[in-house]
């Protein structure tokens, strides 16, 4: 199937669920760290007559033995074309598979990155530059990346005031919708409202939307903390 096709399938899905303004998305194009820098030039290239339908690019797929270095020159080249770049990273692999993220792909992003833990230094540099942090709890523990959900360093990246958000990963194999992770991490996790709260601000805020788009959605958590609903 042309690439092509596949981004505007999926282009016309977010259309048509956008109608109504009750959500809004973009599409960010994944190379597979597996199959290697080569494949992802061309997919990148490959993809170049469907930029208005893309916001940015990321890496995904196994970690472990394929650091993020390897992807130098596939982000450079998407950085010129204009698109956000975000990066799985330190998730199952190590921290400095996170610094690489940061310094040689120079992402905006990390995608979960919950392994920074480990690193006082790299908490401060993602504490200090803001960088998002894109946490998915429920993936976490069937990844077998975290033994239990209750162990899970969530409750510690907000203690470190890091930018982190809650997310599903990939729902149809982990079994979470977004809703899901955010329920587990209260019954599990101990979050309070003003967690809660902050982690939705987070993800807004860690957004590639529109300025106007981002207002929006924040004046409608404003609105919700005001009439003192208790969710």
């Amino acid at each position: 199937v042309p690439i092509g096709a596949i981004i505007d399938g999926l282009g016309a899905a977010l259309d048509e669920a956008e109608q109504g303004g009750r959500m809004s998305g973009g599409l960010i194009l994944c190379f597979l760290r597996d199959r290697g820098p080569d494949e992802a030039a061309a997919i990148l290239a490959a993809a170049e007559s469907r930029l208005g339908s893309l916001i940015g690019v990321g890496l995904d797929s196994a970690e472990v033995g394929y650091p993020p270095g390897a992807f130098r020159d596939t982000y450079a080249a998407a950085r010129d074309l204009g698109l956000h770049t975000v990066a799985h990273a330190g998730e199952e692999g190590p921290p400095p598979y996170v610094w690489e993220a940061l310094d040689v792909l120079g992402v905006e992003r990390i995608d979960h990155g919950i392994r920074s833990m480990e690193d006082p230094e790299l908490v401060a540099r993602l504490r200090r530059d803001r960088i998002p942090l894109t946490v998915c709890p429920l993936s976490n523990v069937r990844l077998g990346v975290v033994e239990r959900l209750e162990l899970h360093p969530l409750p510690r990246m907000l203690a470190e005031s890091l930018m982190v958000t809650v997310n599903s990963d990939d729902p149809a194999y982990f079994g979470g919708y977004v809703g899901d992770n955010y329920d587990a991490c209260v019954q599990e996790l101990g979050l309070d409202r003003n967690q809660l709260i902050l982690l939705a601000q987070n993800s807004v805020n860690a957004s590639f939307a529109p300025d106007q788009r981002k207002a929006a959605l924040l004046a409608q958590i404003d609105a919700w903390i005001r009439g003192g609903q208790d969710g």
